[in-house]
């Protein structure tokens, strides 16, 4: 007897271990795929958004979209030293008032604002047109249909975050069959478009491709998610809060780099250029691949779906910003208490309802056309870009890295230049006065509140909660 529990002893113990190693792989999965929706949902736009900055020149499609995943790799580089450094989360936030001050980090707090309005105005808009797409007829109901599609998701959140793990399977999905029809379209496509390579032949690409980039840049929203999200990770430690961080920005730079630059190729071979009113340039190249069966409409279904799991993560994230800015019982906050107020899914409704008002004025004010909101995307949330940048390059500075605070250096005149240029195109401008009326709003309140402290670990309270 002693023999045979020694035996059953021997052989279970390592069960625990594989169990642990099998929950977290499960975690993983749930955590990444779900935190990377937003900006690999952004290819259904960003590609688009560049072939009409050059003026449908697909002769530099590609050049164009290859230095946007540059920077996009770049930028990624910022938050997985901000991962090391923040290993509970914070992001931007946190790097600027370690480094600058607490009052820093107000303006990286109003750029996430901004860019979570923007993202879930332009997620909707451009599912409604993934659905437009696929039914021509609903066409002239482009702004009732957004409409529905947003309410629909505000209403979603109000049974809390139980979608986290419907939202890695949306972002699967899309992946799966993007690859399948970018196989098909390289392989066999159902037929060709017509566009000319070269729009404007003669002009200087150089300075083409310079100013037409920034305008791409959206794809490089969201990359900011995972440095904060971790800090829903409570059940685990530092060290593998980091390494759930920075596999999911290796991830993420994986996917989205490798299906923009597919699709942008498979877009100069089969000579996608800028579509109709009642379609979209990823439609059209889907299309044209595997022509008008089942293949495009789950492409199209799959899009769809994968852009409301996206502005629905920023219907959860904005929200609890807000939340998290309200205080508590014990600590007063800079926000009202009413925005607080939570339902007993966790669900901050009246915040909720600050994100759906903003999301549908912006969703009238550009007809519910995506392309129209892309100009101003990437204003905002370049704005925490760069604070987090300048904050790395301080802290590397601080600790005697001089190659490391060069590279970083580097890496926000990069992304200074890319805000500059899309301030340049003059309504976009709007997005930054809007960053910058909220971050000074938000700074008068907490002076008024008497400086409460933790103002800098806002972000990581609002996904800690």
């Amino acid at each position: 007897m002693p023999v045979t529990t020694q035996a059953a002893v021997t052989t279970a113990a390592p069960a625990a271990p594989r169990g642990r190693t099998s929950r977290r792989s499960i975690l993983f999965f749930a955590f990444a795929f779900a935190v990377i929706a937003d900006p690999v949902s952004s290819v259904a736009y960003a590609i688009e958004a560049a072939l009409r900055a050059l003026h449908g020149d697909l002769a530099l499609l590609l050049p164009t979209m290859s230095l946007v995943i540059g920077l996009v790799v770049v930028v990624t580089a910022n938050y997985w030293q901000l991962v090391r450094r923040f290993p509970k989360g914070g992001g931007a936030a946190a790097a600027a008032a370690r480094a600058f001050g607490p009052r820093w980090t107000f303006l990286p707090i109003g750029a996430l604002v901004v860019d979570f309005v923007l993202t879930i105005g332009i997620s909707i808009a451009a599912a409604a047109s993934a659905v437009i797409a696929l039914f021509p007829g609903l066409a002239a109901w482009r702004i009732p249909l957004a409409l529905v599609l947003l309410v629909v998701v505000a209403g979603l959140t109000w049974f809390g975050h139980g979608g986290r793990l419907l939202f890695a399977f949306m972002t699967v999905a899309f992946v799966v069959i993007s690859v399948a029809v970018l196989i098909l379209g390289f392989a066999s496509p159902h037929t060709t478009g017509h566009a000319a390579t070269s729009a404007a032949p003669g002009h200087s690409a150089v300075l083409a491709v310079v100013l037409a980039f920034p305008v791409a840049m959206a794809l490089a929203t969201g990359i900011e998610a995972p440095s904060t999200a971790i800090a829903q990770l409570g059940q685990l430690d530092d060290t593998h809060r980091r390494r759930f961080g920075r596999g999911t920005l290796a991830l993420l730079v994986v996917i989205v780099g490798g299906l923009t630059l597919a699709l942008t190729a498979l877009a100069v071979q089969l000579r996608i250029g800028i579509p109709g009113s009642d379609s979209t340039q990823i439609a059209d190249i889907a299309h044209a691949a595997a022509g008008p069966g089942w293949l495009y409409g789950a492409f199209q279904l799959t899009s769809s779906l994968l852009l409301l799991a996206a502005a629905s993560s920023s219907f959860q994230a904005g929200p609890g910003l807000l939340k998290a800015l309200s205080g508590t019982a014990a600590e007063p906050g800079v926000l009202p208490p009413v925005l607080g107020r939570a339902n007993r899914h966790h669900t901050p409704y009246w915040s909720v309802v600050v994100y759906l008002v903003g999301a549908a004025l912006i969703i009238v004010a550009a007809a519910g056309q995506e392309q129209e909101l892309v100009l101003f995307y990437a204003v905002a949330v370049f704005v925490s870009f760069l604070i987090g940048l300048l904050a790395m390059t301080r802290f590397a500075r601080g600790e005697g890295k001089p190659a490391l605070a060069w590279v970083n250096g580097l890496a926000a005149a990069a992304v200074a230049f890319t805000l500059v240029v899309n301030l340049l195109r003059g309504w976009p401008v709007l997005s930054l006065v809007a960053t910058l009326l909220i971050a000074a709003g938000l700074y008068i309140r907490w002076n008024r509140a008497g400086r409460p402290t933790g103002i800098e670990d806002v972000e990581a309270q609002a996904e800690a909660a």
